[in-house]
């Protein structure tokens, strides 16, 4: 029996927060969150918590996250073209895609970008794998 866990959220650290802010809002969907020292990226039930200016993390990590050093996959509900589309529109480059990738769900196609720290972002689809 599976037990009763689900992601709840994970931790990037961004240099500069309305350069993240701007990205992640407008690239990403993200709702932003206001915290007391800082923001949290809120994705429907799902949630990027942040280090960065001014914020000090729980000293609980054995290496606190740095700017640039994540690795991302978002699922993207729609034909992958449309995400290229979406990603060209915001002067966002892709690194590398659309290509066959598994992921959560299985079979998709996948397209690779980065946010403005250098972390690696990757959105998913799981429409149309071959489109």
């Amino acid at each position: 029996m599976p037990l009763p866990v689900k992601l709840d959220h994970c931790v990037i650290h961004v240099s500069d927060w309305d350069r993240s802010n701007a990205f992640y809002s407008a690239v990403m969907g993200a709702e932003l969150v206001k915290r007391p020292n800082g923001w949290a990226y809120r994705f429907g039930d799902n949630q990027l918590n942040l280090h960065g200016p001014g914020f000090k993390p729980a000293e609980v990590a054995r290496l606190p996250v740095q700017p640039g050093n994540s690795d991302l996959c978002f699922e993207w509900k729609g034909p992958i073209k449309d995400a290229v589309e979406h990603l060209s529109r915001r002067k966002v480059a892709i690194e590398l895609g659309p290509l066959e990738r598994f992921g959560a769900k299985g079979a998709g196609t996948s397209v690779y970008f980065r946010d403005p720290d250098g972390s690696l972002l990757e959105f998913i689809s799981y429409a149309n794998p071959k489109a």
